[in-house]
């Protein structure tokens, strides 16, 4: 066992728990020990998921950061640059998207982008720092004709020196295999949130649909980019769940995407979070603790502050990377919502002593 599996397994031994206004002690099992020397090769059970979830603030960080040294630098950064190649006019019904065909959110249906221009985008995101280009597309799955041009932009892309990246929607068989062939480095297909949870959310493709097009990304070699979104009114239970599942891929996601809910008007969520669900939205530090919870079962992925970052000020971002984010979606904008300008990027990463890989 090396120092920080040691100091994992001593100094987490309770988690506080309110009951009848007593602080009650709860054990940290010793299977934690294989799990971090072994990057959680194995599954992660949901009630010792919760465990960390329910430890003090300060002890959890203080885990999640000695973990994080253990497996990275503490002081770098992973850029992507995400571009929505095709916005709008999806058929899905997933309840925090503003791209979806059936909510009135503003967002137009058009068409894909062209290849020159996706060529020029990725030229000004890797002038701006970005190592990893991603391009997004408001599918339900691509036909064909639809995948073709795609495979032309990984092409090209991946001529730039940049990694590559989409997010396509559901892949039937071989599509995979030909996105591996044209170049591309990693598939992006978040689970969202927990299986238990995720009826509440979308209702047009089932949990085993994504976990049937992530088996298909692994099969072809393509490294899988897989998250979810927190603070959709699930519990905190629900969160467990979605990390639980995750952590439990073998193998584990190379990138975990935590995503902050952003409401946009018009959706099912906005609606629902705007009102009797309001009570149930997550503040500030339980997002940190998803983070951390995310580092500490995942030692060796990376974990990418994603979306609703704009919502965020300076502190809240430092606390994430305390916790081990140490990966960011840069540039102006993140699909179809906002996110923080590079010039703020840089002023921050420039007060944390943070450099881009």
């Amino acid at each position: 066992m090396n120092s920080t599996t040691a100091a994992f397994v001593s100094t987490l031994t309770s988690a506080s728990t309110e009951a009848r206004g007593e602080t009650k002690a709860m054990a940290i099992p010793n299977s934690w020990k294989g799990k971090i020397d072994a990057a959680a090769t194995t599954a992660w059970p949901l009630d010792q998921v919760e465990a960390l979830f329910n430890l003090p603030f300060n002890d959890l960080i203080h885990q999640a950061q000695s973990v994080h040294r253990e497996h990275h630098d503490a002081n770098k950064v992973q850029l992507s640059t995400l571009l929505s190649i095709k916005t709008g006019g999806c058929s899905e019904d997933c309840g925090y998207c503003p791209q979806a065909a059936r909510y009135s959110t503003g967002v137009e249906n058009e068409a894909l982008m062209e290849v020159a221009d996706v060529v020029a985008a990725a030229k000004l995101a890797k002038q701006n720092g970005a190592s990893r280009f991603c391009m997004g597309a408001a599918w339900r799955g691509p036909k064909q004709r639809d995948l073709d041009p795609v495979l032309d932009m990984v092409r090209e892309v991946k001529a730039l020196g940049l990694e590559t990246c989409c997010t396509l929607g559901m892949l039937k068989d071989g599509q995979a295999e030909q996105l591996k062939s044209a170049g591309l480095d990693y598939y992006n297909h978040n689970l969202d949130t927990a299986p238990t949870f995720y009826g509440e959310i979308v209702t047009t493709r089932d949990y085993q649909d994504r976990l049937d097009t992530l088996d298909r990304v692994r099969g072809s070699g393509i490294n899988v980019c897989c998250g979810g979104i927190v603070g959709m009114g699930e519990s905190r239970q629900d969160r467990a769940g979605l990390i639980a599942q995750l952590a439990s891929m073998e193998p584990q996601p190379e990138s975990v995407p935590i995503n902050y809910l952003v409401q946009v008007e018009g959706t099912p969520l906005y609606e629902k979070m705007s009102g009797p669900d309001a009570i149930n939205a997550i503040d500030w530090t339980e997002f940190v603790r998803t983070i951390a919870v995310a580092r500490i079962t995942m030692p060796r992925s990376f974990v990418r502050l994603s979306a609703g970052r704009e919502t965020m000020n300076e502190a809240t971002q430092a606390m994430c990377f305390l916790a081990g984010a140490n990966s960011i979606f840069y540039g102006e904008k993140l699909l179809t919502t906002g996110n923080p300008d590079v010039s703020n990027d840089r002023a921050l990463f420039e007060k944390l002593g943070i450099t881009p890989l």
